[in-house]
């Protein structure tokens, strides 16, 4: 009977999706709506749309199990991501960033890049890194909800990455962005009704609010000791100044994440959505208050989990998920809440994990269809941008699918956080290679060609080297230093009586995120670039920098 309500859930909410999507694939009749919804979005709309595509299982699952072991200072999380993904993103981003779009009448992120700059090279090496590095994200944000799918439907974990894999290859390419934003700000509204019940009902469970972080609290004596070595002081607390858990909360996931999304191109399109630019700042509080009341509620509850699994004599979340973080939020779903909301929750993550996907298959795919085939190599007429973006969406289903396949076959036993440190990863790259250049677009007239070009390689190659070799969590992951070196990062020393972390006063440099090392080498390679290279011509940067027409609209 269970089994029947689930499947008339999940297979009414895909009727639902299915309809948006169609309705939106309807009302597309032109590029811009294909690409940019017309132009002509609400910001309600946008809003919930862009929290929506910014919050995915990746939060929820992952970094919920995140907070689950290391405690509640991932909530301060919960607050750059307001303050720099929304506040600053919106009131400082994106009105500039409409007008330039529809002063060039750029329709993608790599095509506002390369005709701010005037370089095909820059429009299709953005399209590249696009399609090679943003699949990364995406197969995290699968893995997430194969993961829980998973644990309620009896599946193995490959059968259950297919199926969800299969239910967004067939939704996401019904139409272009109005039916992402159609489907965004349902699921939005979903999301948000799941989190509120979630953690409703783990107030209710563990005895009230006021109870449970009491608690919770008192659990201190029960963190195991390998984590207190590292720096953790009790769940309710923040780790230890310049402890190893310190810098891999401060200096590796929060910085990574927050500065990130300032350049994530997905996002970025949104901005150009809109009608107007004052309805960027009505969007402000939308915005905010999803993402306080998603992962927010995220964060809050993963560390309460400790409470439920030590109340009911079992092993703590950790021990129990066998080292899979990302496992325990869906361990405690199932094991201590109602089973009705288990239907509820399933739908949250899928809604989650589809308004995500949706909006990084529709970039990647008019990445490579419009930046890198139509425009980069100039294909004739007869190749539409709208078949070669669905094709490009094809090509990015099977290559995220590909990647979670072998990321979970590879690391899935070994205890490494998977989803939380793909996310990470991707952020902290849109950061190191496309912040420097995007911010001078908007605001630096001075900013050249030359200077662009070199910011966004020397921003790559500085991110991928110093994650490779030097930041901890992610050289083990993918063992070149061990292999090459013989040590899982460079940053540690071995002597005879052990390993230590190579330290320069309260900075262990292995815990700090390579886009704190990329993002100042990029800035500085494009301010000192362009100051030797040729400038753009001055009517070129009246075109991009004249004054604002009053909000126009599109």
């Amino acid at each position: 009977m269970e089994k029947i309500t689930l499947a008339a859930f999940v297979l009414a909410y895909l009727g639902i999706v299915l309809f948006l999507g169609w309705r939106g694939f309807r009302n597309t009749r032109t590029v811009t709506d294909y690409l940019l919804a017309g132009r002509r979005s609400h910001p309600w709309v946008m809003a919930l749309s862009y929290g929506a595509t910014f919050i995915s299982t990746s939060a929820i699952v992952g970094f919920g199990g995140v907070a689950a072991v290391y405690g509640m200072g991932l909530m301060w999380l919960t607050f750059t991501n307001i303050f720099i993904g929304i506040f600053i993103a919106f009131a400082f981003f994106g009105p500039p960033t409409r007008r330039l779009g529809l002063r060039l009448d750029a329709h993608t992120f790599p095509e506002l890049l390369g005709r701010r700059y005037r370089s095909r090279a820059i429009q299709s090496s953005s399209a590249a890194l696009i399609f090679l590095f943003m699949p990364l994200y995406a197969s995290a944000v699968l893995m997430s909800a194969a993961k829980f799918l998973s644990e309620h439907l009896g599946l193995s974990y490959q059968e259950a990455l297919y199926l969800f894999a299969g239910i967004v290859a067939v939704s996401v390419v019904l139409g272009g962005l109005k039916g992402v934003l159609y489907t965004d700000a349902f699921q939005a509204a979903v999301m948000t009704a799941g989190m509120v019940a979630l953690l409703l009902l783990s107030y209710y469970r563990l005895g009230g609010l006021t109870a449970a972080y009491k608690k919770l609290a008192a659990l201190h004596s029960a963190v195991p000791p390998r984590l207190t070595a590292l720096g953790h002081q009790g769940w309710t607390a923040f780790p230890a100044f310049g402890s190893v858990l310190w810098w891999t909360l401060v200096g590796s996931i929060m910085t990574g994440v927050s500065i990130g999304v300032l350049a994530q191109p997905q996002l970025v399109v949104r901005f150009m959505t809109v009608r107007r630019e004052s309805e960027l700042h009505r969007a402000i509080p939308i915005g905010a208050l999803f993402i306080l009341l998603t992962v927010g509620i995220a964060y809050l509850v993963g560390p309460l989990t400790n409470v439920f699994f030590h109340e009911t004599s079992d092993t703590l979340a950790l021990q129990r998920a066998g080292g899979d973080v990302e496992r325990i939020i869906p361990m405690y779903v199932t094991a201590a809440l109602p089973p009705f909301f288990s239907i509820l929750f399933l739908v949250t993550l899928l809604s989650a994990a589809m308004s995500t996907l949706s909006s990084q298959f529709h970039v990647i795919g008019t990445a490579l269809g419009r930046d890198l085939l139509e425009e980069g190599l100039g294909l004739p007429a007869r190749f539409r941008t709208l078949h070669l973006s669905r094709i490009g969406m094809v090509a990015a289903i099977l290559f995220a699918l590909l990647l979670g396949v072998e990321m979970e076959r590879i690391l899935g036993k070994t205890g490494t956080e998977i989803v939380a440190r793909s996310t990470a990863i991707f952020f902290g790259l849109c950061a190191s290679i496309f912040l420097p250049v995007y911010a001078a677009a908007l605001w630096c007239r001075s900013a050249t060609r030359a200077g662009a070009l070199t910011a966004m390689l020397v921003g790559a190659l500085s991110y991928v080297l110093w994650m490779l070799f030097m930041q901890e969590k992610t050289a083990a992951l993918f063992g070149l230093s061990q292999r090459w070196f013989g040590t899982r990062s460079l940053g540690i020393v071995i002597r005879p009586e052990g390993e230590s972390l190579l330290q320069t006063g309260p900075v262990l440099w292995t815990h700090v995120d390579a886009s704190l090392v990329a993002l100042p080498i990029a800035i500085l390679a494009i301010l000192l670039v362009s100051a030797f290279t040729p400038k753009f011509s001055p009517d070129h940067l009246a075109r991009c920098f004249s004054p604002p027409n009053q909000n126009s609209a599109a």
